[in-house]
């Protein structure tokens, strides 16, 4: 036998070895795909848990109660009742009015929200003295529990000695107005306190963005005679669209099912003017005792952000494609 047959042979050993302990794994073991598979479920498992148990089992529960004559303090046992919570869900018109309130509360904060977070963040990207002071001042509303904030502002809007009305007084502009409790004024009100306390949140999404548009296109459209509107529209905003819906799809559905703010500032106050629907269903489970009645609101909440939800991803895999 030659030397060059025996190294012939001896490569084609080894490789034949290798070759079978990859396709079928060492001594005769499972594939390696499937031992990796196995690695990554159990690494995914201890997060996956608490979603399980924390989300998708109340989630669950819920769904299953809005079927069911649920009360509290109720002696005899829960029945299955089909439909019927729903049914009158669909004929009560105080729950339909609340979905209004909720959706103008949803837009009249997202909105404004985002046209001056992306102000803000525009101006935090520049290059001036003391930028990260003005950036570590931009995040304190979001730093704060929504409870304070609403503590707050209902110190600022209070009628008597609240810093809004001492300003109006000593501007000449009239005596103030009792914003909170008035029929006229309660929802701008509290939008005000809505668009002030969730625009850190934008403005961060948004700066994040604008810091991964690179220098060199700015510059270079700043060379071909381009304005900063111009620059604007052709570089900046194609760059930040992304990060620009999904935060405004994630603040229109944090909104939309706002609790603790709204119920501190005025409680679904005057006369029903700022009940969004969350305040609605706590009312119906924690007030009135009707468990059943407000999980099917739940489920109703939860199908329409769904849906809204839906349409987000749709657009968003449109937009991909086309690209």
């Amino acid at each position: 036998m030659t030397l060059a047959t025996a190294k012939t042979r001896s490569g084609t050993s080894r490789n034949g070895r290798y070759g079978r302990r990859g396709r079928g794994g060492p001594e005769g073991g499972p594939p390696r795909e499937k031992v990796i598979d196995r690695g990554a479920w159990f690494l995914v498992l201890p997060p996956l848990i608490p979603i399980l148990v924390l989300s998708v089992g109340p989630l669950l529960y819920g769904i299953t109660l809005a079927f069911t004559d649920a009360q509290s303090g109720r002696t005899e046992p829960t029945e299955w009742i089909g439909t019927l919570n729903f049914q009158d869900l669909y004929h009560d018109t105080l729950f339909w009015e609340s979905f209004r309130i909720g959706l103008l509360w949803a837009v009249g904060v997202t909105v404004p929200q985002f046209v001056l977070a992306l102000g803000l963040a525009l101006l935090l990207n520049q290059r001036l003295r003391f930028r990260w002071l003005a950036r570590a001042l931009a995040i304190i509303p979001w730093a704060m529990p929504e409870v304070v904030v609403g503590i707050m502002w209902r110190l600022v809007y209070n009628a008597d000695a609240g810093i809004l009305n001492e300003t109006i007084r000593d501007l000449g502009l009239g005596d103030g107005r009792d914003w909170l409790t008035g029929l006229a004024t309660a929802l701008p009100a509290v939008i005000v306190v809505g668009i002030w306390a969730g625009m850190p949140q934008t403005t961060v999404a948004l700066l994040a963005g604008l810091q991964n548009t690179a220098d060199e296109l700015h510059e270079a459209a700043a060379l071909d005679g381009a304005g900063a509107w111009r620059r604007f529209r052709t570089v900046t905003w194609p760059a930040l669209k992304p990060v620009a819906l999904a935060i405004t799809a994630l603040n229109f559905i944090w909104n939309f099912n706002s609790f603790a703010l709204v119920y501190v500032l005025t409680s679904g106050g005057p006369g029903g003017r700022t009940r969004l629907p969350m305040l609605f269903a706590y009312e119906e489970a924690f007030r009135y005792g009707q468990f059943g009645y407000a999980a099917a609101m739940g489920c109703v909440m939860v199908a329409v952000i769904s849906v809204l939800l839906a349409f987000y991803l749709v657009g968003r895999l449109k937009a991909e494609e086309e690209k």
